[in-house]
């Protein structure tokens, strides 16, 4: 994990290079991060906090709804080796399948509102955290199982001090890996008959108003976005799985 110093000085450069590309380049394609700082204030106080809270609500509740279903399934997968039989050929063919395709399938079944932009997310998510959790719970060491046994502990207790810990850094793995991804497919989600949102907001200040660094605007808070997710699982993975950093 890198700190939050070395976060701040590649900030800080990549700062750096996109004024001098857009000093070289001198277009109105490529504004300057104070022209698009300058745009993303004026933004806010208008329709673009709006559009931030639409498509960070679709991430959240993607994610939330992901963990809730994939992860018992996977602990399932992971511990039983005949459910595990059972499920794999499927989850070898679904799996590889790129998401993106489902689109068409979505929006005719659930129409072009949230349910569908939700759902995309949710499927590309879902697969992820399911096989990283099944393998860490299929990697879990008999031994310490029968360890925790032997002092009596029942289902619960082995959900709570054996099962949930082993899976929960693969859980929060698979969020982190998945961010970036669903990120980019809200974005082409978004643009589908929407009104709110900030792949809609993106695509209309570039191809209907041609206002160019409110387009900036709109991509660096969904840039953002991505990352402040990214580093909130950071932090619940600093304070859920502390063992990970002991030395």
């Amino acid at each position: 994990m890198a700190r939050r110093s070395e976060v701040w000085f590649a900030a800080l450069i990549l700062l750096i290079s996109w004024h001098l590309l857009a000093w070289i380049v001198q277009r109105p394609i490529l504004p300057t991060p104070v022209a698009v700082g300058q745009a993303l204030m004026q933004e806010l106080q208008g329709d673009l906090a709006l559009h931030l809270l639409a498509s960070a609500g679709r991430v959240i509740i993607s994610i939330i709804l992901s963990i809730a279903t994939a992860a018992p399934l996977g602990l399932a997968l992971g511990l039983s080796p005949q459910l595990h039989r059972l499920v794999s050929p499927f989850l070898y063919i679904l799996y590889p399948i790129p998401k993106v395709v489902l689109v068409p399938i979505l929006i005719l079944f659930f129409g072009v509102g949230d349910l569908a932009k939700v759902s995309l997310i949710f499927l590309i998510l879902f697969f992820q955290i399911l096989v990283l959790v099944r393998d860490a719970a299929a990697g879990l060491r008999p031994e310490l199982v029968l360890s925790v046994r032997s002092l009596g502990a029942g289902r619960r207790a082995l959900f709570r001090f054996v099962y949930l810990p082993a899976s929960l850094p693969a859980i929060l793995t698979a969020v982190r890996q998945s961010i970036g991804t669903a990120v980019a497919v809200l974005y082409l989600s978004e643009l589908l008959a929407t009104r709110y949102g900030l792949g809609y907001y993106i695509y209309i200040q570039a191809s209907t108003f041609f206002n160019y660094p409110a387009m900036y605007a709109g991509l660096v808070l969904m840039s953002g976005m991505g990352l402040v997710l990214y580093q909130l699982v950071d932090v619940l993975e600093r304070r859920w799985c502390r063992w990970l950093f002991t030395t």
